[in-house]
């Protein structure tokens, strides 16, 4: 005779598991509350029965798989699978946890490479001193948050001074394939170190080869003892793609609610937008224009929504977010830009012109827009910058017609070579981040026309010049800290970067040593 089905012993070992990740269920599963599975395609499953299931609870699909509840139609269950369905069939049984999706948080994930459920992946042992957070969260509601005034300095110029970052905004990374997108938000996580940002770089569907390459720069560089990276391999089902940057946002909020600031990099949302669009064609959902489902705004919108300035009262944490998306033949009116461009403050467009003549980073000027701007800029700098964007965007508009004429007046021809040296100061190597200081007199010297008389090829070497220059003079005078912290830009402090600039670039300005 065979024995009766006992319910509370099949559910144990998911209760077992939820209990090691520190959680408790909601409510333990009664009886009635199983399921069966009626239909299994590639990374999603639907079943019948679960009266009382949860939209996004956490369900096991016969012994190992887990999975989570997405579609709650009247006679069944659409669930997104967590793990390879290897020993699913239809008529296997489907058991409810009580538990919604979670995933670890706190300082133990820094520092360490993990999947979007928090299970390791870089062979160092468990995580430790781990917290559980909701993968889905509300946004904070508008009077829980704050203005977006402190800036955060990414160390690129191109960036600080026309296109500036402030802790709490969300700023979008555009551009072709291999024109820099990763590049350039890495070199913002790597300029962090020192400054109390905490960092998380999310990647979805990327290579294992870039990711690895990702994690030893970052090593290499010691920033990685001040970042998460969350990983969604592209071999994952669709649903732990679409999973990824919820959960890194999660890990975001936890350093936010502590009062502290954090950074993310979502790399890329492209590839989130197609793993979503999978999973819901795969679920019967209808598709709308090009192909995509009708609530794939709706998706961003609310993960990025969750990126904020919280108010002192409420600790005066920060979460920015750095999304990166892909184009196609620099087509920036396709439909995940442009849902993308609504959502976020501004972005930060790389052109592949720029990249083949090797102007690096190869941000476009005159398609990029920071919607926060000098808010969130130093007083400082912005005080320095502030006619700099107008005479490159001049520059760039005469160099298209400069081509077709060859006899200009002097003044234009004053304002292409004064444009042709702001584009060789904006011009960076990678892994050469700068502070502040560092940047302001490349600046004032631009403005001076310091630069005028110096070979297009000789750039190089007056900037290093500068740099050497400013390096110690700055930070023993106190120039540095007095900058960092905001304050106002003296008469008496642009007197001496201007008499430093002088005196450094003296070499190709001999009348101004006499």
């Amino acid at each position: 005779m065979s024995q009766p089905f006992d319910l509370r012993q099949a559910v144990e070992p998911v209760m077992l598991g939820l209990e090691q990740l520190g959680q408790k269920p909601i409510s333990e599963p009664s009886r009635g509350e199983f399921g069966t599975l009626t239909h299994l395609a590639s990374g999603v499953a639907r079943a019948t029965g679960l009266a009382r299931v949860g939209s996004e609870e956490l369900v096991r699909l016969g012994s190992d798989c887990m999975g989570f509840v997405c579609v709650l139609d009247p006679e069944e269950i659409g669930i997104v699978l967590l793990d390879q369905a290897r020993d699913l069939k239809a008529g296997s049984p489907v058991f409810r946890t009580g538990e919604i999706l979670s995933t670890p948080v706190g300082t133990g994930l820094f520092g360490r490479m993990v999947d979007p459920l928090g299970r390791p992946l870089d062979d160092l042992g468990p995580l430790l001193g781990s917290k559980v957070r909701p993968i889905e969260s509300p946004a904070p509601a508008i009077m829980d948050r704050s203005a977006v005034e402190r800036p955060l300095q990414t160390g690129i110029k191109v960036i600080d001074a026309l296109l500036p970052i402030g802790r709490g905004q969300r700023e979008l990374i555009l551009g072709d394939r291999q024109t820099g997108k990763t590049s350039l938000a890495l070199d913002t996580i790597l300029h962090q170190k020192g400054k109390g940002v905490f960092c998380i770089y999310c990647s979805i569907g990327q290579r294992d080869s870039s990711v690895a390459a990702v994690r030893a720069e970052l090593e290499k560089m010691g920033a990685l003892e001040y970042t998460c990276i969350v990983v969604a391999r592209p071999e994952d089902p669709p649903g732990v793609q679409y999973l990824a940057p919820y959960a890194a946002t999660a890990i975001g909020e936890e350093v936010m609610a502590e009062g502290k600031d954090a950074l993310i990099v979502y790399d890329d949302l492209t590839h989130h937008a197609r793993a979503y669009r999978e999973l819901s064609l795969l679920l019967r959902r209808p598709p709308g224009r090009e192909a995509y489902p009708g609530d794939i705004f709706y998706i961003h919108s609310r993960l990025l929504e969750r990126t904020t300035q919280l108010k002192p009262e409420l600790g005066g944490g920060s979460l920015t977010a750095l999304p990166i998306a892909s184009l196609e033949g620099e087509g920036l009116a396709a439909y995940i830009p442009t849902n993308l461009i609504s959502i976020t403050d501004g972005q930060i467009v790389l052109s592949p012109q720029l990249f083949q003549k090797g102007a690096l980073p190869a941000v476009d000027v005159g398609r990029s827009v920071s919607r926060v701007g000098g808010d969130a800029q130093l007083s400082a700098y912005r005080s320095v910058v502030k006619e700099l964007r107008l005479r490159y965007a001049q520059f760039e508009e005469l160099e298209a017609f400069a081509r077709f004429d060859t006899r200009m007046t002097s003044d234009t021809q004053a304002t292409l070579e004064r444009g042709r040296r702001i584009r060789a100061v904006l011009k960076q190597p990678r892994y050469e981040t700068l502070d502040v200081v560092a940047q302001l007199i490349s600046m004032l010297a631009l403005n001076l026309g310091l630069f005028d008389a110096i070979p297009l090829e000789e750039m190089v070497a007056a900037e290093k010049l500068l740099h050497e220059a400013v390096l110690g003079e700055a930070s023993a005078s106190g120039l540095s800290t007095r900058v960092e912290k905001g304050e106002s830009f003296s008469d008496s402090d642009r007197s001496f970067l201007e008499s430093l600039a002088r005196k450094s670039l003296s070499k190709w300005h001999p009348s101004d040593e006499s």
